[in-house]
């Protein structure tokens, strides 16, 4: 089989790369990214792979990487929600629009199955006081992000490209992911690597608001499954799975966790403002994907949180360079776009 990653230099996107080339070594993988602040071959080293280097919005490029493609994996999205406010332009572009040029060439070359990477924030925000609510593939979709608008929309033209041309997809809404390659501007590991560094962690206001974690691994498992069932039963063509690592923690409880890992007290925390429009809650029921796939996550919180603080120890060369040749976004810098 013959499979195309878009966004696969990525974090979510080169972890699934690993996990395909080693667990299906004869099939050949194709990688479209067009290596942005975001994007790092080096996320990819020792792997073996064909890469194209490009834009999703360029429709030239895409429709030479569609060329002999079986199975379509898109990651490639802007995902990061604080860049999403103070730059939404760049978000529209890529998420929803390269997101159709991708479309239009995958029904072009007759793939077999579109498989797209969504989000849990497609849904808006849980509230703190009703724990037992959680997103399902039935929960209405109320984006409150540039972000998370551009993918709701994205998600909407797959679904409309199914429908009206008959393009085979399927679809993930899933939770926060953590892991190895992840970019040191997310939560943990602009963290982990402060606290490596012997820097104080930027904790918007108490650390109450709560997400979902799933390690990269887990994440990745659940989209082979749903790719290799598809591919075996119409019956799964158009479906959308939420996928989730049953690990609510409140951000807090993270920052707790990671001090504990780091022999350190709360001194080491740095408080700061919230991002506008900081959703509350964001949870995920994967009820579905374990009754009709037999799906569940593998790892515990605790157990993938230190396998990730090891590989952030061991692995300084990747995200030192990062922090030193880009300064991260600082949530109070918002606020000037409301003045």
């Amino acid at each position: 089989m013959k499979i195309l990653v878009t966004g696969g230099a990525g974090f979510i996107g080169s972890n699934f790369v690993r996990y395909w080339a080693e667990k299906y070594p004869g099939d050949e993988i194709r990688v479209l990214d067009k290596l942005t602040y975001a994007g790092h071959k080096e996320n990819l080293s020792g792997v073996k792979f064909e890469f194209i280097q490009g834009d999703i919005c360029d429709k030239e490029i895409v429709a030479k990487a569609m060329i002999g493609i079986d199975v379509v994996v898109h990651f490639a999205a802007e995902s990061h929600v604080d860049r999403s406010i103070m730059g939404p332009d760049v978000f529209l572009q890529t998420n929803v629009l390269g997101t159709l040029a991708l479309l239009q060439a995958a029904l072009n070359e007759k793939v077999k199955l579109l498989h797209h990477i969504s989000t849990d924030e497609v849904f808006g925000a849980l509230p703190l006081d009703k724990p037992n609510i959680k997103f399902n593939e039935e929960t209405p979709y109320h984006p409150h992000s540039p972000y998370s608008a551009s993918k709701a929309s994205s998600d909407m033209l797959v679904r409309a490209w199914n429908t009206t041309y008959g393009l085979p997809i399927t679809i993930t809404n899933t939770s926060n992911n953590y892991g190895p390659y992840q970019d040191p501007e997310k939560l943990i590991p602009r963290f982990i690597t402060n606290l490596i560094e012997g820097k104080k962690v930027p904790l918007m206001g108490r650390g109450e608001n709560v997400r979902d974690w799933i390690h990269v691994d887990d994440h990745c498992s659940a989209v082979d499954l749903i790719i290799r069932l598809a591919l075996e039963n119409d019956g799964l063509i158009g479906q959308t799975f939420c996928v989730g690592g049953n690990s609510e923690r409140t951000n807090y409880q993270v920052t707790k966790r990671l001090l504990e890992i780091f022999g350190k007290d709360e001194s080491w925390i740095e408080p700061i403002e919230h991002r506008l429009g900081h959703d509350a809650r964001y949870a995920i029921d994967s009820s579905h994907i374990k009754k009709v796939l037999g799906w569940e996550p593998k790892h515990t919180f605790e157990e993938g949180l230190a396998k990730t603080v090891e590989w952030y120890k061991n692995n300084g060369w990747w995200w030192k360079a990062l922090k030193e040749n880009r300064p991260l976004i600082d949530p109070s810098e918002q606020k000037k776009l409301k003045k």
